[in-house]
């Protein structure tokens, strides 16, 4: 399984990357996490977007869904059409609606968002997307958010999507081949149930056991390098930072 980083960067798009958004790819077959806002040109250059097998929320806050509105565009308008087939978005309850608000549909133009896409509630039981294995797990954050593990060929990764630090977040990653962490926060006081910080990051990848730790939602007004020596003070594993167009094979 291969994880391309398409865009990493917290709470908003920075300088040097898009909002949260993640390409995983196995035997021909390509899946996405997360579709933040200004993901969808460099997701464009990576793969071919009407190929994908499927895209995966873990929460519907704009740094994390809002270029589905132009993927929506993307394939319905292409040159040689929209897919026969709608492409499936797994996401929390009321993800169509947030798409649809986000769009601005009204009953007088209405976007046929069905045409395009499919939406599929999370539930605890995983699913098989191709080759992939999908489990969610809720996790703590101010709306209904979700850390997501994909396993393939052997190999898995979870990611936390945003969280506050929380045991559902532990025990999905346990076992797993690379933590993919967001480190909002740097340490200090911080609003509760709302982001981890690189050193809670570090602590929960360290007690779920994950040999990997990849620190991603990085906030454009913190310092990566203090990330990433924060992170490091709680975990001795193989420590990175993402960054766009990072290629990591599991």
């Amino acid at each position: 399984m291969q994880l391309t980083v398409i865009g990493c960067a917290g709470s908003f798009p920075s300088p040097q990357s898009p909002a949260s958004c993640y390409l995983l790819e196995h035997e021909g077959a390509s899946l996405v996490l997360d579709l933040g806002n200004g993901s969808l040109g460099p997701l464009y250059a990576s793969t071919d977007i009407r190929a994908l097998d499927a895209i995966v929320l873990s929460h519907l806050h704009a740094d994390h869904c809002l270029d589905l509105t132009s993927l929506y565009v993307a394939r319905k308008y292409h040159p040689e059409g929209p897919p026969l087939v709608p492409l499936a978005v797994h996401g929390p309850s009321g993800t169509a609606r947030r798409i649809a608000d986000a769009y601005r549909t009204t009953r007088a133009e209405p976007t046929h968002l069905e045409q395009v896409f499919r939406f599929v509630d999370h539930t605890p039981v995983p699913i098989r997307i191709g080759p992939f294995t999908v489990t969610v797990a809720r996790v703590t954050h101010p709306v209904e958010a979700y850390a997501i593990r994909v396993e393939a060929g052997g190999a898995s990764l979870v990611y936390s999507g945003d969280t506050g630090p929380c045991d559902a977040l532990v025990d999905l990653a346990r076992g797993a081949d690379l933590a993919l962490f967001e480190a909002s926060f740097l340490d200090g006081p911080n609003p509760r149930d709302l982001h981890l910080t690189a050193a809670e990051a570090g602590a929960a990848a360290a007690a779920a056991g994950v040999p990997r730790l990849l620190l991603t939602h990085l906030v454009a007004w913190n310092d990566p390098n203090v990330s990433l020596a924060q992170a490091r003070a709680t975990y001795d594993g193989e420590l990175a930072l993402a960054a766009p167009g990072m290629v990591v094979q599991l």
